[in-house]
């Protein structure tokens, strides 16, 4: 558990604040947050899933979080609500509630001439804020930030430490980008001049939304002609990448260690999870899940879950799994020719 100060709250006003039917002793008051099997007599658990049941038997927790199905089984202080999680989730926002570290400039930090600096931000130690660059009410630049020129960030957004947006990016309300993203890096794009390289110049923007979270060492690359999009309420894991022109609509999650690559269009509400690789101009529609692993290499039209990953074998049968995949053609081919002989010795026959 971390240092951060705890509040301590009544099982009623918390049932209240978080949406919920509190069951039990309201007044008990709730000091900590913890694990079912850890959880002690003044701590707040929650189940969300079936296969955590066996534990209410056996914790000490003062107060549980469950869903009206659940809680018939359990006879101590219970929170009711449909979605525990998401209760869980609004309990630790009213017991550990953020600590900002004030308004104004340390004196360590560096802000050019022509910065904007709203009187209740805070610029941290060994910030720096090239010209130009414009920081919104309550903006939080943590220690070792680098802020662009004509780079927006607005009200109530936070940059927690060593958070690189270079220039000319917008960056949306209540935002929290964690360490080391980088935002409006240059996009991967060069063309070929014989055996060499020659680098397209990159000079589109980064644009994100409200209510985005981005992860450590995420990085976003600027669009090289349009802008790279990221809608509001998505939250980006740690360390993806993001290509240039990428469009990520609203309310999407994306796991640790995704690859998006250039000019990809993700739908809104999408989850995409943990080592995904997006193809480059694709399309991905609203509503879509890509489960871990997956390799997407064309438009998804339609919601739903999408998965291409191949399970871990025992190295003896991946191999010879290997082995009749590289011969799978012939064999469709030899198993078409005998289906066509088939066909011809019963000709009244139908086949699937």
């Amino acid at each position: 558990m971390s240092d951060q100060p705890i509040l301590s709250v009544t099982v009623g006003d918390l049932a209240r604040c978080i949406g919920a039917v509190a069951r039990g002793d309201e007044a008990l008051r709730i000091k900590g947050l913890a694990p079912l099997d850890t959880a002690g007599p003044n701590d707040l658990a929650y189940v969300a899933e079936p296969k955590y049941l066996r534990q209410l038997g056996q914790t000490r927790a003062g107060a549980v979080i469950l869903t009206q199905k659940d809680a018939d089984a359990f006879s101590g202080t219970t929170l009711i609500m449909d979605n525990p999680r998401l209760g869980f989730a609004r309990a630790a926002h009213a017991l550990r509630p953020e600590q900002l570290p004030g308004c104004g400039v340390h004196p360590s930090a560096v802000v050019a001439p022509g910065a904007c600096v709203a009187p209740t931000a805070w610029i941290g130690p060994l910030a720096i804020l090239d010209p130009g660059a414009v920081i919104g009410e309550h903006v939080t630049v943590g220690p070792g930030c680098y802020v662009g020129s004509g780079t927006t960030i607005s009200a109530h957004t936070r940059l927690v430490a060593r958070v690189t947006v270079l220039a000319g990016c917008v960056i949306g309300e209540r935002c929290i980008i964690h360490p080391g993203a980088v935002i409006g890096s240059d996009g991967f794009g060069y063309a070929r001049d014989g055996a060499a390289w020659v680098k397209i110049a990159q000079i589109g923007r980064v644009i994100i939304g409200n209510d985005v979270e981005v992860g450590s060492n995420t990085s976003i690359d600027r669009g090289a002609l349009g802008d790279t999009v990221i809608e509001d309420g998505v939250k980006l894991d740690n360390l993806i990448q993001v290509g240039h022109n990428v469009h990520i609509g609203a309310h999407s999650a994306v796991a640790g260690c995704v690859g998006i690559a250039g000019s990809a269009h993700i739908g809104k509400r999408c989850m995409i999870g943990g080592g995904a690789g997006i193809g480059g101009h694709l399309a991905i529609a609203d509503d879509v899940t890509i489960m871990g692993k997956t390799s997407v290499t064309g438009s998804i039209t339609e919601p739903g879950i999408y998965s291409s990953t191949m399970s871990a074998r025992p190295v003896t049968e991946w191999r010879k799994n290997a082995v009749r995949f590289r011969q799978l053609d012939q064999v469709v081919r030899r198993l078409m020719k005998i289906e066509e002989k088939i066909k011809q010795m019963l000709p009244g026959e139908h086949f699937e």
